[in-house]
């Protein structure tokens, strides 16, 4: 893949990233994996997710992440790196420990059908500014498109909950999230406590 020495840092990690995603979930999904306990119905299994992230793909749960209008490979990736034990959540890793691919799938392209979630508490002036300053400048967009709804690998980010968005930069800048994010404990690692606030404050209220 030829690198463009005039595009920004991130722009490249973002399409790196896109490639050994999309190129790791192809080759692993190609496989024939060992036989698996029988799966639960599709309501039951859409029972147990709502347990945490709601109803509706919204959570209500603190350090929860809301899944409604994520996009579907972005799902179906995560829902892959749990299950083979690459992103760590022991609640999670359960969960998908019985999944087929089929299912996985399902479940992606199910939760990427429903609406995203209503904003609308209004943001705080003046943190909101800081959060949009410091999301410009580390090129937030590049990846997550200007409007934060996520495209292919790349999560959705607006209206997503404020505490979840800032745990996930915490454990971004830590390494205490590995698996998915390589390029982003490069986006975050000369932010401090009060940027990450910030930037997770914008974006929970982006419009």
């Amino acid at each position: 893949m030829p690198v463009d020495s005039t595009e920004p840092r991130a722009g490249r990690l973002c399409r790196f990233a896109f490639f050994a995603a999309a190129a790791g979930l192809i080759l692993c999904l190609g496989h024939i994996l060992p036989s698996r306990a029988a799966e639960p119905a599709l309501q039951e299994q859409l029972a147990v997710c709502a347990g945490c992230h709601g109803e509706n793909g919204v959570s209500a749960m603190e350090n929860t992440p809301s899944l409604a209008g994520h996009p579907v490979l972005y799902t179906q990736i995560q829902l892959f790196l749990f299950r083979e034990g690459q992103r760590v959540n022991e609640a999670m890793n359960a969960v998908a420990a019985g999944m087929s691919d089929d299912r996985l799938t399902t479940l992606a392209e199910h939760y990427a059908k429903l609406p995203p979630v209503p904003l609308s508490a209004a943001p705080d002036p003046a943190l909101d500014a800081r959060g949009r300053e410091t999301a410009e400048s580390h090129y937030c967009g590049a990846c997550h498109l200007p409007d934060y709804a996520g495209r292919d690998q790349m999560p959705r980010l607006a209206g997503q909950r404020e505490d979840y968005l800032l745990k996930a930069l915490r454990d971004y800048k830590t390494g205490a999230r590995a698996g998915d994010g390589a390029q982003m404990a490069e986006v975050v690692y000369g932010l401090g406590e009060e940027d990450l606030k910030a930037v997770a404050h914008h974006i929970a209220h982006f419009k």
